[in-house]
């Protein structure tokens, strides 16, 4: 099922959403729980394959809860209900931790990188690495908390908190994007033309700002974007 959630999305469309590529993941254990009752299969195959949609990085989430429902024998009215009603949660936290925070986090970072003088192919290779690490750890982990929850992966996730890590994940995002935009606008030659130094006023005008929250980041931004920008212009046309 995991292999087979990696190609999820493979026969998208506006009807069924993820619907067809959910009941493909899933065979798997349709297969066994229903293998001899092949009109309970089919069964099962076409109620799986009705419309579903969630990030497919937490679609594990759901199938491995529902092939845990399916095992047990629930009757199909609540195994309806239940794959009806995860959609929704596990589409939004999707979207906000990995579309929103590890994807640009691990691009930002890679960027950093490439600006600190690391070769490009280097760059992308770490890029290609860290992120598949993150979401196909992701993916593992949520078909085996589904597996061993059921109908009760609600509180399991609950308590995993995953919306808490996407916060945790956006300090260091807004660091290293701050850095990389200043040092675009200080230095096309990179972090190591423009010294140690402005790195660390950048980064301490990032700590300010996360002290001081909403208090602190608008004089902070607007003082760091002034610094920045009149020493690269004083230093382009000097």
């Amino acid at each position: 099922m995991l292999l087979r959630s990696l190609v999820i999305q493979g026969v998208w469309n506006y009807r069924t959403m993820l619907g067809a590529g959910f009941a493909f993941a899933l065979l798997p254990t349709l297969k066994r729980v229903f293998g001899d009752d092949p009109v309970a299969l089919g069964q099962a195959i076409e109620r799986h394959s009705e419309h579903f949609n969630a990030h497919p990085s937490l679609a594990p989430i759901a199938l491995g809860a529902i092939a845990r429902l399916e095992t047990d024998g629930a009757d199909s009215d609540t195994v309806r209900r239940f794959r009806t009603a995860v959609c929704g949660p596990l589409g939004g936290l999707g979207d906000t931790l990995v579309w929103a925070t590890w994807l640009p986090l691990v691009a930002v970072c890679a960027l950093v990188l490439y600006w600190f003088g690391a070769p490009g192919g280097g760059v992308a290779l770490t890029f290609v690495v860290v992120y598949n690490l993150g979401h196909l750890g992701l993916r593992a982990w949520g078909l085996r908390l589904g597996l061993d929850s059921g109908r009760d992966v609600g509180a399991r996730l609950t308590a995993a908190d995953l919306g808490g890590v996407a916060r945790r994940l956006q300090g260091p995002l807004a660091l290293g994007l701050g850095v990389l935009c200043g040092v675009i606008l200080a230095s096309p030659e990179g972090l190591a033309a423009i010294g140690p130094v402005w790195v660390g006023f950048g980064s301490l005008a990032f700590l300010v700002g996360l002290v001081g929250g909403h208090r602190a980041w608008r004089p902070a931004a607007v003082l760091t974007v002034v610094v920045i920008a009149w020493f690269g212009l004083w230093g382009r046309f000097s």
